[in-house]
């Protein structure tokens, strides 16, 4: 009788279940079959390691199957998914640049030997391989792993890898290959960002912000963490928005993973993140007395705080001083000691910079740094600093270019933002922008003073958050163009007049070349003067003075 009344799915439901998903599981297979003889061919020069890369391939090809699939009612647009392809394939392909590359045209460090674009992605993956090969728990990454990885995540997900997946020799692409894929996720939540917020235009071109931004591929295409919290932060502000507009309960839980997935990978930006989230709701919430009387705010508002608090104190009291025990003092304890490093970093590692701090009153130098850490990679000294390794040049100058576009457009959203001119016709899209604004600036300015002017810390500490800055750029970008603001010119302007006037600086600092102005601030002065003059000047072009209005032909 119970059996008489079970209702089993049909042969005919079956079928259609399978046609509808033979198509994408083929495309994943022989993708996968394809790069994994690639790959295992360009590390050992042979096939014989073939079984860990397809295997890693097919997993990573699936993952990013089941994150297309999780976004369901958002109906994803087709060409979506030829960009989420493409976005892995390039972040992929620069990771074998890398690997095949720069042991002939690196600086010759160890590092670069080993085919690895940054030192601290060598070392965090060359320990992964040994403690995958010890007898030593997989947890073990999360304890007294100080030099290899800070927080341990990184290096855990490796070991995993390598352990579990890996074969008899170590195979760094490995870790490539789920870096690419899980970094690409970051163009679906950009989308899906951008979307909610703003609208479709904004999202698609966010979106191949997303997939082509220098600072973000490179990350994704190389060992680091922050391949990992780029897509998780913006996992993190999707599910934000999408709570906030249609109250799912999905929305919550991609928040609340997002934040505890990066407490792994780094407590320092997992507190930031949650930071953000909590101010961006109580911005949004159209009451605060509403909020506190949702059922759900205060046990999972306590929660993720007692869990990010746990996670910063088993994190941080490996580095803090022994007796000091209170989370809220390590976090207080950590950014002194950030602000301290980078300073004498700073500091020490450049000789004009140690001549404009004994010019200028203390007060002074920890704004020069942060606004230094700002520019960071300098485009001029990037076109113009040369490097006897052949490859460096080049890419150097493509991460410059790219930070140099987003800051522009950064600038520029900040001033449409609050200049109140948006004609964007979603009325919730001005505000989140203003949110968002602020926001991007917050973590811009933190990253530069806890990263200083380092050219690879400051700058992968800020594209943690990549997904909002891009997405915001591509909101101004629209609007510019369906308004037709003046001030993305002149922001434009303004901003390639400060770094021509930087360039001959720079000339004379590494050619000889003869020029009269060596002051730094005088050059600076010098841009910011011209910048004024033309802004001025443009104003005055676009809008005439009420007399000159009133000679016009009628």
């Amino acid at each position: 009788m119970v059996m008489a009344t079970l209702k089993l799915p049909s042969w005919q439901s079956f079928s259609v279940w399978i046609k509808s998903i033979w198509k994408p599981l083929a495309l994943i297979l022989g993708t996968s079959i394809l790069l994994a003889f690639l790959l295992a061919w360009i590390s050992t020069g042979s096939i014989y390691s073939v079984l860990p890369f397809l295997v890693i391939t097919l997993l990573s090809g699936l993952m990013l199957w089941g994150a297309w699939g999780l976004f369901g009612k958002e109906q994803l647009p087709g060409w979506l998914g030829y960009l989420l392809v493409g976005a892995v394939l390039l972040r992929l392909a620069a990771g074998v640049v890398w690997y095949v590359a720069l042991p002939g045209w690196g600086h010759d460090s160890q590092a670069e030997k080993a085919g690895y674009i940054m030192a601290d992605a060598a070392e965090r993956d060359q320990e992964a391989w040994k403690l995958a090969q010890s007898d030593q728990p997989l947890w073990s990454a999360f304890r007294n792993n100080r030099s290899a990885d800070q927080y341990g995540g990184m290096l855990f997900i490796s070991a995993l890898v390598y352990r579990y997946l890996g074969g008899q020799a170590h195979l760094p692409l490995q870790m490539v290959v789920i870096s690419a894929a899980f970094s690409s996720l970051a163009v679906l939540f950009t989308w899906g960002l951008a979307r909610r917020a703003w609208s479709a235009p904004t999202a698609r071109l966010a979106a191949w912000g997303m997939a082509l931004y220098p600072e973000v591929v490179l990350l994704g295409s190389s060992q680091m963490r922050e391949a990992f919290l780029v897509p998780l932060t913006a996992a993190a502000f999707y599910g934000l928005l999408r709570y906030r507009q249609n109250n799912e309960r999905a929305g919550l839980v991609w928040g609340v993973a997002a934040v505890l997935l990066c407490l792994a990978f780094s407590p320092p930006i997992a507190i930031l993140l949650l930071a953000l989230l909590a101010i961006t709701t109580l911005a949004m919430a159209g009451s605060f007395k509403d909020l506190l009387r949702q059922r759900w705010f205060w046990p999972v508002a306590i929660a993720l705080l007692l869990i990010v608090l746990a996670g910063v104190w088993l994190a941080l009291k490996q580095f803090a001083p022994a007796r000091m025990n209170n989370p809220l003092e390590m976090i207080s304890w950590w950014l002194r000691k950030s602000a301290d490093l980078q300073a004498y970093l700073s500091q020490h590692a450049s000789g004009w910079m140690q001549k404009i701090f004994r010019s200028t009153p203390e007060w002074m130098h920890l704004p020069l740094l942060v606004t230094y850490g700002v520019l960071q990679p300098f485009l001029p000294a990037a076109l113009v600093a040369g490097s006897h390794a052949p490859a460096w040049p080049w890419i150097v100058a493509w991460r410059s270019i790219g930070w140099t576009v987003l800051l522009v457009f950064l600038i520029y959203a900040l001033i449409l933002a609050f200049l109140e001119k948006s004609k964007d016709q979603n009325p919730f899209g001005p505000r989140f922008a203003r949110l968002t604004s602020l926001t991007v600036w917050v973590v811009v300015l933190l990253a530069s003073f806890r990263g200083g002017a380092d050219m690879w810390d400051n700058p992968r500490y800020r594209a943690s958050f990549a997904g909002l800055q891009i997405a915001l750029a591509a909101w101004a970008w629209i609007e510019h163009r369906r308004q037709a603001d003046p001030w993305l010119r002149r922001v434009l302007v303004g901003v390639a007049l400060i770094l021509a006037w930087f360039m001959p600086w720079y000339l004379r600092r590494y050619t000889g070349l003869e020029w009269p102005v060596v002051d730094l601030f005088k050059t600076l002065g010098l841009g910011f003067a011209s910048t004024i003059l033309f802004i001025l000047w443009d104003w005055a072009r676009v809008d005439p003075l009420p007399a000159e209005r009133d000679t016009q032909p009628i």
